[in-house]
């Protein structure tokens, strides 16, 4: 059987991403399909990989910023022409459009959150972009639709998702959680610059530096908590205008490796998670480590987030209720036993087993 993996665009560092490197262990042979791919903003172990990209990837500009091209990524996806036996699409908006010759089994993240979700997805842009993407918008959801009705089975990452698909498209998802691919016997490496301001304890923040994620209602929370530190981890357009805003108490780190990733997640005191996910994996990497999460109460946190076990909910994303959550586990402090027994049942062995089965019955 000849099974290929497809995905939107390799140009990051997210969630999405890394599904894509456990369905690279459950298909070892399988090429990966692509419209954009730049190999030092994505994680290294694409190197290795069987990688095919569209023509847009002779693109340095598109290859740096992914949002440039949306006007030639519906064009570009529809010529995307993939043989195989089965095609698993992994897609947030386009590799659901790439052209099976068999069978194809998308895995979706979300309908495309700027196509469906502009407002949310851009935040305070919105206004100077928002003109050019109405225009496109009609011709947009026709060219979805007929790429979401091309697929023979969909996956939804999250239950939230999944309502989202049967909204936008009519189509009943199963839903099938992402796994955490966190190694707890992998070595992990100190962060100096969190080590040389002696930060023994510190809420940790891991996300894209992007609007929606909000990220500055979390270091507005901490400017009212002088006696906690924050440490942001993370890349994205609003990075600078993040810096400014911190106080001493606040710390953003770009490009840190795994291992020092994985030292954060073991010593933090908790995640602090603002933004509306559609599924939201590092609540589950921070809990594979035994660290809770305070997550904002909607979205994929739902699934995730197990409260009074694996972290504490606040009712919105502003910085007042994120500093009654980081209150809430002073007082009522959660067993980091507990929250790793919730974080093994998303296990990447779990998930791979799951996603096989699913391959197996569209051949079948």
């Amino acid at each position: 059987m000849r099974v290929a993996i497809a995905h939107d665009y390799l140009t990051q560092f997210g969630g999405a991403e890394r599904v894509v490197l456990s369905l690279m262990k459950a298909f070892p042979d399988a090429p990966i399909y692509t419209t954009l791919y730049e190999p030092d903003s994505t994680y290294p172990e694409f190197r290795s990989a069987d990688i095919r990209v569209s023509p847009l990837n002779r693109s340095n500009a598109l290859r740096g910023n992914h949002r440039l091209a949306l006007p030639l990524l519906a064009p570009a996806a529809s010529r995307v022409r993939i043989d195989a036996d089965v095609v698993i699409a992994s897609s947030s908006g386009w590799a659901h459009g790439f052209r099976a010759t068999g069978k194809k089994l998308v895995y979706c993240h979300s309908p495309a959150r700027w196509l469906y979700l502009p407002e949310e997805y851009l935040g305070t842009k919105a206004g100077a972009i928002k003109p050019a993407l109405s225009a496109m918008t009609p011709a947009l959801k026709r060219w979805d639709a007929r790429a979401a009705a091309t697929a023979d089975r969909y996956l939804a990452n999250s239950n939230v998702v999944r309502d989202r698909i049967k909204l936008v498209y009519g189509i009943d998802a199963d839903v099938l959680f992402p796994p955490h691919r966190v190694d707890l016997t992998a070595s992990v490496e100190p962060v100096p610059e969190v080590v040389d301001r002696g930060w023994l304890d510190f809420h940790l923040l891991v996300s894209r530096l992007l609007p929606y994620k909000n990220v500055d209602k979390a270091i507005e929370a901490f400017e009212s908590l002088p006696d906690e530190r924050l440490v942001v981890v993370g890349r994205g357009p609003i990075a600078d205008r993040l810096r400014k805003q911190m106080g001493a108490n606040c710390l953003l780190l770009e490009g840190i490796s795994d291992d020092q990733l994985r030292w954060l997640y073991s010593n933090a005191k908790a995640l602090i998670a603002p933004s509306h996910e559609d599924f939201g994996l590092t609540v589950i990497e921070a809990a594979a480590f035994g660290t809770p999460a305070l997550a904002f109460q909607s979205g994929g946190y739902l699934d995730t987030v197990r409260p009074g076990v694996s972290g504490y909910f606040f009712p919105q994303p502003e910085a007042p209720e994120i500093v009654a959550a980081v209150r809430r586990l002073q007082v009522m402090p959660l067993s980091r036993a507990n929250a790793a027994e919730h974080a093994a049942s998303f296990s990447e062995d779990a998930f791979i087993t799951a996603i096989r089965r699913a391959v197996d019955e569209l051949v079948r």
